[in-house]
């Protein structure tokens, strides 16, 4: 491994080098522990200032697994900024982690490219009933067999407590002990890994959670005021002393690279990191890791944003930032409304009529630039002709379940049938595809938020998610549940057992087909924009039409998510087959084995031209078949 985590304890074979930046100090000491708890001191060592901020120096003897704080001209200790492990909490001792003693079984991988990457995200608490980076390891096998490529892995870092969404870490750099730490977190990646799946990790560089940030003690300007955000002062990267904080998130994102073989990161809520500076952050970052790995290293930087801002995938040479992808949330809003006729909140900026759905599909995103009503502005920028690829799209998500008062998924507010040909459209697309844990078996269980606080901010966060949710007319009458009790968590565990029974058995298996025929269908695999065109049917169908290296390869997928359609195939040029084909069925969303209602027939009039009655939601693919000349 040949970069070196710059900040932190570091194990030198013959003690452990001690780096933090803390601009605030005078003086800076080491104070280690000894005891299971960390209950008895038993020597306080003097780190020497280096310049700019930073105190270092070597203390020989110390060992991997030696408990540490740092103390701040003689104040009270803290743990360490950077520190690799929080055994006994945020507000305890440090642990001394060595990174090359764990034994790697991946040597070769590289990771995966972007346009291989069917992307599973899950919360690590909530994914099994063990709730631990080691239970995981035992549902690969169950993801592998689904066909997705890559887990992406919801904030991991140290949060107080023992369970959390995980948006409140504060230390960046230690994997949660609620988990099972470093090594479990290493034993999750090697296992992925040996399996073929690339792992991506959600990571938070636009805020700290509430409860153990001490890095304001280390040092104030880790925060300017020059900026505001949702969360207060923002983190500063473009004011006095920026440099440091800049380095202390740049190494973050190579750590996770260097020391976990993480092959990506999915940044959290990017239009909440403020830089005016040049180069911004997002682009330092992203040139900084990548220098970092080898060449031939597959490495992918996915932004949260909400604004539709094309620059965060665009090359810097262009003047963009020379991210992946993003998360472009346009196709969830126009699904869902589509879907629900939910119009409250930011669904008030969506219609999900099927002209504005192949409008966002067509595009990657539908704000290009239009008024918002529910922002009181314009929103969004044209996405001129970013491969699809670079955007991901999803049904569902954490944030789109667990951001409801009562943390419902999208089938518990539409009928399977619905479900069903959401998830065709979805995985049936050249664009990046992303579910959400459980999706594909319509899972029973929420995604409640949930929080481990002290009891007094436990309070404020309670009074809080309730107050948030006290004016949406769909939740009155019911009581949103205590973030803080743990029946809230509990209830947002995964039942793995329920797959195997109806209605979850068949939904299962037509997400199983879907990835399928994703992985071997030449004309799915092309992901050009040419290759790909969508049509609207009717208010509330569409055509997708893929195209592989000939006609014989051509699809053609009909998606209805609402009421009736009686659809002539010879109508419009959009449903014509190919010259000298027809068309055949390959997959109905309504097939018995997926727990429909039945599969449809191609009906064919004398003339040979084929009908399709569709009297529901429901998707159905079309292979372009050769015409006996027989």
């Amino acid at each position: 491994m040949s970069w070196k985590l710059p900040i932190g304890a570091t194990y030198t074979g013959r003690g452990t080098h001690f780096r933090v930046w803390a601009a605030n100090a005078r003086q800076m000491a080491v104070q280690l522990y000894m005891g299971e708890q960390a209950e008895q001191v038993v020597a306080t060592h003097a780190l020497q200032p280096e310049g700019e901020g930073y105190f270092a120096g070597e203390i020989p003897g110390v060992a991997p697994g030696t408990r540490y704080m740092y103390r701040i001209d003689g104040g009270d200790a803290r743990p360490d900024p950077a520190s690799r492990f929080q055994p006994l909490g945020v507000h305890r001792p440090s642990e001394v982690v060595d990174p090359t003693a764990f034994h790697w079984n991946d040597a070769g991988w590289q990771g995966r490219p972007l346009e291989e990457l069917v992307i599973y995200e899950l919360h690590v608490g909530t994914f099994t009933p063990e709730g631990t980076f080691d239970s995981a390891i035992n549902r690969l096998d169950e993801l592998c067999d689904l066909g997705v490529t890559a887990i992406e892995l919801m904030p991991v870092a140290a949060f107080p407590g023992m369970r959390n969404w995980g948006y409140d870490g504060v230390d960046l750099f230690a994997p949660a002990r609620a988990y099972g730490g470093p090594e479990a977190l290493r034993r999750l990646v090697d296992a992925a890994h040996t399996k073929g799946l690339a792992v991506i990790m959600d990571v938070v560089y636009n805020h700290f959670g509430p409860d153990g940030n001490y890095l304001r003690q280390f040092s104030t300007s880790y925060f300017t005021d020059h900026h505001k955000t949702p969360w207060g002062d923002a983190l500063n990267f473009d004011t006095e002393d920026s440099a440091q904080v800049r380095a202390f998130f740049i190494a973050n994102a190579c750590y996770w690279a260097h020391e976990y073989h993480i092959d990506g990161l999915r940044l959290d809520a990017t239009h909440a990191i403020q830089d005016d500076s040049t180069p911004h952050i997002l682009t330092e970052l992203a040139v900084r890791t990548r220098e970092s790995l080898p060449d031939e290293r597959h490495f992918v930087l996915i932004a949260e944003n909400e604004r539709n801002d094309p620059r965060l995938i665009s090359p810097p040479e262009a003047g963009g930032h020379g991210l992946d992808a993003v998360w472009a949330d346009d196709f969830h809003h126009q699904v869902r409304v589509a879907l629900t006729l939910e119009s409250e909140g930011y669904y008030m900026d969506y219609t999900g009529a099927a002209d504005d759905l192949v409008l966002t599909l067509r595009q990657g995103w539908f704000y290009t630039g239009q008024m918002s009503q529910f922002l009181g502005e314009a929103r969004g920028a044209s996405p001129g002709d970013l491969p699809p690829p670079r955007f991901v799209l999803c049904i569902q998500n954490h944030d789109q379940v667990g951001n409801r008062a009562m943390g419902d998924r999208l089938h518990h507010a539409i009928n399977l049938a619905a479900y069903r040909a959401a998830a065709a459209l979805l995985l049936l697309n050249p664009y990046t595809p992303l579910l959400w844990m459980g999706q594909e078996w319509a899972a029973s269980t929420p995604f409640l938020y949930f929080t481990d606080h002290n009891p007094e901010l436990g309070k404020l966060v309670t009074e809080g998610r309730r107050r948030e949710f006290a004016g949406f007319s769909a939740f009155s009458g019911q009581e949103v549940p205590d973030p803080q009790a743990e029946e809230t968590f509990l209830r947002s565990k995964l039942r793995w057992e329920e797959r195997n029974a109806q209605p979850h058995a068949g939904v299962l298996a037509l997400y199983r087909e879907l990835l399928a025929l994703r992985r071997t269908r030449p004309a799915l695999r092309s992901y050009a924009r040419e290759t790909f065109a969508i049509t609207a049917l009717s208010p509330h169908a569409v055509a997708v039409s893929r195209l592989g290296s000939g006609a014989d390869d051509a699809l053609l997928i009909i998606i209805n998510l609402r009421e009736t359609l009686d659809l002539d195939l010879a109508a419009q040029a959009a449903t014509i087959p190919p010259q000298g084909y027809d068309w055949s069925l390959l997959l109905d969303s309504e097939d018995t084995r997926y727990g429909g209602s039945g599969s449809t027939n191609l009906l064919r009039a004398p003339s040979g031209q084929a009908r399709l009655l569709l009297d529901g939601p429901r998707a159905v693919v079309l292979g372009a078949l050769a015409v006996s000349s027989g």
